[in-house]
């Protein structure tokens, strides 16, 4: 099916300066400066109460900021009411009109603005999101996804400048859930307009989005592509919040080159310094990261035969589990806690089960350092705010 009448929208720019909302003594967003380009598919990205969804709700003009302002497109809209800002929301619960079809679902944002001739529109929308065929059903008779579609529909005929998306996938279950991230961001692509979206889901947000802003206690800990957040990530926060990490202590032994040699253990390590986030002098303490996925497991019968210039790890396995595409490994590192191993099942080694020596090894290029400090300083902030 081809959309060439679907009519291409400009999507505008969002801009937030020292915007920040506080509910008594509690602040939900801290002073914020946040740039969402024209025509990009924005998340933002978080758990519960991190202030995302507060951060969209003052883009929307549903929540008064406390300081600073909100601008669209160059035109500062902090105090203009939703409905005269060019933005559209589409809510979890889609809030579809139960009396009405989808067409007339889809049709009411031009109706209500006095237009007449609505059918051409209605039909284009209705292609967009592949439902024309289903025009005269009530939204009852339509799955979850197709729902989520109606809504999106209804929102993006009024040919907003902005589309802001409140968790617009959760109530879906898991595989509809990654048909329509795929979906949303075909009709991102399509009608060209700016996409704001909030979700917890880390794995949604780095699927969908061009950039993607993690949250985490009212403020932005880090922004940047998926795969520059995933691959560098600068804090231990976004480094476990998207995916697994292994944060291993250690300590600074020389520094000065492209690489910084780290003590951790019993074990030397290598990190590329351009890799490090922590301040790269000798005695310094540094968490060394690596993903699960970047890292080997050697029978430790085997370790002779590794080839020279890798990170290197004496272990032994706790546990293992077969989840199919991969086998998991829980590893004991002594001296330096628990770290996650997951080795594709392509080749496996028999040897490889609870109780058995082993050897991690990794490239060093593959390892990013992060501040131990300002880990220790950001628990102690966490648990200042729970006391």
């Amino acid at each position: 099916m081809t959309h060439s009448a679907t009519p291409q929208s400009s999507g505008g720019d969002v801009r937030l300066h020292g915007i920040s909302k506080t509910y008594g003594s509690f602040t939900a967003v801290h002073p914020l400066d946040l740039t969402v380009p024209a025509g990009s598919f924005f998340a933002l990205l978080g758990a519960s109460g991190c202030g995302k969804t507060t951060t969209l709700r003052m883009i929307a003009g549903l929540e008064e900021p406390t300081t600073g302002t909100v601008e669209l497109s160059g035109r500062d809209v902090t105090v203009l009411p939703p409905y005269k800002r060019q933005v559209n929301t589409v809510f979890q619960n889609y809030a579809l009109f139960p009396h009405l079809d989808i067409y007339e679902n889809v049709a009411f944002g031009l109706r209500r603005r006095g237009i007449k001739s609505v059918k051409k529109q209605v039909e284009e929308m209705l292609d967009l999101v592949q439902l024309g065929p289903m025009a005269r059903r009530k939204p009852q008779q339509l799955s979850g996804g197709q729902q989520q579609r109606v809504a999106v529909a209804r929102a993006l005929i009024n040919h907003p400048q902005v589309l802001l998306l409140d968790e617009p996938l959760g109530a879906l279950d898991l595989k509809l859930r990654r048909q329509m991230q795929l979906e949303l961001k075909r009709i991102q692509t399509e009608v060209g307009i700016t996409f704001v979206h909030v979700t917890h889901d880390q794995e949604e947000a780095m699927t969908m989005a061009d950039t993607v802003a993690v949250m985490n206690g009212g403020r932005v800990e880090q922004l940047g592509a998926p795969a520059d957040l995933y691959e560098n990530p600068a804090t231990t926060f976004v480094a476990n919040f998207l995916g697994t990490s292994n944060l291993i202590e250690a300590e600074i032994v020389e520094a000065g080159g492209e690489e910084l040699l780290l003590k951790a253990g019993d074990a030397t390590l290598r990190l590329p310094a351009a890799r490090c986030s922590a301040p790269a002098r000798t005695g310094e303490k540094v968490l060394a990261g690596v993903r699960p996925e970047k890292v080997a497991l050697a029978h430790a019968d085997d370790a002779g035969f590794l080839a020279d210039g890798r990170n290197r790890l004496p272990a032994r396995i706790k546990d293992a589990s077969f989840i199919g595409v991969s086998t998991q490994y829980v590893i004991e590192a002594p001296g330096l806690g628990e770290l996650a191993v997951y080795e594709q099942n392509i080749e496996r080694d028999g040897r490889l089960v609870p109780g058995a020596e082993v050897v991690l090894h990794w490239s060093p290029a593959h390892t990013f350092g992060l501040d131990a400090a300002q880990d220790r300083q950001a628990g102690a902030d966490l648990d200042e705010e729970a006391a």
